[in-house]
């Protein structure tokens, strides 16, 4: 029997990254799993087989988020692990961030967290279990050169997470929030705001001396999402080769 048999999941942005590991490992192990992401995942939905279904999502749009919560309702069942793993960095010295990055950070990082929190919350209520994984950020918990808008949003999931797991903790809702390092993703290495060479020198700064593959954060979130962290809630779970244990 798998680690997540009978859970349904949402996994935002699950395209590809992170958060195609997360999917992989959940169908593994037993979940419904539904991708959603801006691009484009039918294809790695398919991979995946029977159980892995992708929808297109703008997580940012209360509508969006409406749609897909009933969608995998009606399919699989009520909710009863959402990941939010869809994210944005777009990382600026402070005086060239404009006001729309930092709209757009909120946007994906912040509004799209609380939007999905909110809306499969009486799902989950109704299934009467369920654990909600926030991705945040090391940025999260400790400030950075070059990502106003990114540390400050990065910080709202991490109090959110708080927020949330009071409110929620009485209904048999989890809610934990998950703080990677620099991981080995396309968002790291494919993005054109993102100087590759200062993602390998972070890397080897750590005590570890190295950047992580997805499926090192991909098992963590196994774990929260799984009844094996049944009495967790409201808490970070640091996973960054020990880069911030020094602070």
């Amino acid at each position: 029997m798998g680690r997540l048999e009978g859970k349904v999941a949402i996994i935002t942005g699950g395209a590809r990254g992170m958060g195609a590991s997360h999917a992989e490992v959940f169908v593994k192990e037993g979940a419904k799993v539904v991708i959603t992401d801006i691009l484009d995942g039918q294809e790695t939905a398919e991979k995946l087989g029977p159980n892995c279904t992708f929808m297109k999502h703008d997580v940012t749009l209360r509508e969006d988020w409406e749609r897909v919560v009933k969608e995998t309702d009606k399919l699989y069942g009520p909710v009863t692990v959402l990941v939010n793993n869809a994210g944005i960095a777009k990382l600026k010295p402070w005086d060239q961030t404009t006001d729309e990055d930092y709209d757009i950070h909120y946007r994906i990082n912040q509004l799209g967290v609380y939007l999905g929190m909110q809306i499969t919350a009486p799902f989950m209520i109704k299934a009467g279990i369920g654990s909600i994984v926030n991705i945040s950020s090391i940025a999260g918990m400790a400030g950075g050169a070059n990502a106003l808008p990114y540390v400050a949003t990065k910080f709202a999931v991490r109090g959110m997470t708080k927020a949330a797991a009071i409110d929620w903790g009485p209904m048999n809702i989890r809610v934990n929030s998950v703080h990677p390092g620099v991981i080995r993703t396309p968002m790291t290495m494919e993005n054109p705001d993102v100087d590759k060479s200062l993602v390998e020198q972070m890397g080897e700064l750590s005590p570890l001396k190295r950047i992580a593959d997805a499926i090192e954060i991909t098992n963590l979130v196994l774990y929260l999402a799984s009844d094996e962290s049944s009495f967790s809630t409201g808490s970070e779970f640091i996973a960054d080769g020990g880069q911030i244990a020094g602070f």
